[in-house]
C-alpha cells in the first residue's frame, strides 16, 4: 500500500481585484511514495510544493483531483493521528517554552502529562535543544524555532511525516542533526516526504525523489534510477606541473586549469584511461593529489529538468 498517493491534483487560485481569474498553482500532480520511502519533492521557487503539502494537511481544498494517506482520503481524522507536519514558517506561541510547546501538544493528542513531558524532553534532546529549551520562544532564532518545529512534527510518533523546507535557517551543525534524524526515522520505517532547495541533503538521504516546475510534475523516480552512475571522466588534480607534465597531458587531449604554486585540475575524457595518463604523468615528474570520477548529480538533474519545464504556466483559462 501507498503511503501517500495523488491522482490528478490540481489547484487553481483567484487573482485579480476588478476581475478575478484563476491561476494555475498546481498541474494535474499524479505522485505514488511508498511505505518507508525518504522521499525528496524538489523545485524552484514557486513551482508548487507548498501548495501540494498544504493539500496533503488539507489547509487548502483542490480545485480537483484527489488525494491518499495511509490509504484513507486527507483530512480523515484516524489518519491526522498518524501523521506529523512541519509547516515551512513555523509559527508558535512565543510566550512558551520549547518544552511547554511540546508538552501542549502531546495533551492535543491524549498523552497523559508525564508521557508528555517525557516525549518532550526525548525530541528536545533529539533536535538539539538544550538548557534553551526552558527559555520562551520568542527569545529563539529562526534556527532554534525550526528545530522545535521539527520536534513537534514527531510528537505522536507519526507513521508518515511531511516536512516543508526542514533545513531552512539551520546551521552546518543543525542540518547533520536533522539529517542524521531523518535517517533514524527511516530505520524504524517511518514515510519521510520533504520539500528542499538544498539538493545536496536531498541526495544524501533520499531513495525517491520527484522535480516539481511550474507547478507540473517534472521528472520522478528512484535517485539510483535517475542518477548516471557511470563516470563521465574523471577530475586529476597535480602537482609540481613542468612544461613537460603539461605538454603530456595536451597531448592526450587533457585539459589543464591552473590552481596555482605548481597546481593543476586535469579535466580527463571518458575515453582517456586515467591510470597511464597518471603514469606518464608521473613519469613526467608530477605529484598526484586526488583522482576523482566525474558523475552526474541531482543538481545536474534538476537543472535540466526544470529548465527543459514548459514556460506557459500564467493564468488558466476561463
Amino acid at each position: 500500500m501507498d503511503a501517500i498517493r495523488t491522482e490528478g491534483l490540481t489547484k487553481h487560485f483567484a487573482v485579480g481585484f476588478w476581475r478575478p481569474r484563476p491561476y494555475l498553482a498546481l498541474d494535474s500532480l499524479t505522485l505514488h511514495v511508498a511505505a518507508g520511502d525518504v522521499f525528496g519533492f524538489l523545485g524552484p521557487n514557486g513551482a508548487g510544493k507548498t501548495t501540494t503539502l498544504k493539500l496533503l494537511m488539507q489547509l487548502i481544498y483542490p480545485t480537483s483531483g484527489t488525494a491518499e494517506i495511509l490509504g484513507r482520503p486527507v483530512g480523515d481524522v484516524q489518519v491526522r493521528r498518524r501523521i506529523g507536519y512541519l509547516p515551512e514558517n513555523p509559527y508558535f506561541y512565543d510566550y512558551l517554552t520549547a518544552e511547554e510547546l511540546l508538552v501542549y501538544f502531546g495533551g492535543l493528542f491524549g498523552y497523559s502529562s508525564t508521557d508528555s513531558r517525557q516525549r518532550a524532553a526525548r525530541l528536545l534532546d533529539e533536535v538539539g535543544i538544550g538548557a534553551e529549551r526552558r527559555l520562551q520562544l520568542r527569545k529563539f532564532s529562526k534556527g532554534m524555532l525550526q528545530r522545535v518545529g521539527i520536534a513537534q512534527a514527531l510528537v505522536n510518533d507519526p507513521e508518515v511525516v511531511f516536512l516543508d523546507e526542514p533545513m531552512s535557517g539551520l546551521d552546518p551543525l543543525g542540518r547533520r542533526d536533522i539529517r542524521q534524524l531523518i535517517l533514524r526515522l527511516r530505520e524504524r520505517g517511518c514515510t519521510v516526504f520533504f520539500s528542499s532547495h538544498v539538493l545536496s541533503d536531498a541526495q544524501a538521504l533520499c531513495n525517491r525523489v520527484a522535480v516539481l516546475a511550474g507547478g507540473r510534475l517534472a521528472a520522478s523516480g528512484a535517485l539510483s534510477e535517475i542518477l548516471d552512475v557511470h563516470a563521465r571522466g574523471w577530475e586529476l588534480v597535480i602537482a609540481r606541473a613542468s612544461d613537460a607534465v603539461l605538454a603530456r597531458a595536451t597531448a592526450a587531449g587533457v585539459k589543464a586549469t591552473p590552481l596555482g604554486d605548481g597546481r593543476y585540475t586535469l579535466d580527463v575524457p571518458v575515453d582517456v584511461a586515467p591510470e597511464q595518463l597518471l603514469t606518464a604523468l608521473v613519469e613526467a615528474g608530477a605529484q598526484p593529489v586526488s583522482l576523482s570520477p566525474v558523475q552526474e548529480t541531482l543538481e545536474d538533474f534538476f537543472v535540466r529538468q526544470v529548465g527543459a519545464a514548459p514556460k506557459d504556466r500564467g493564468l488558466a483559462r476561463d
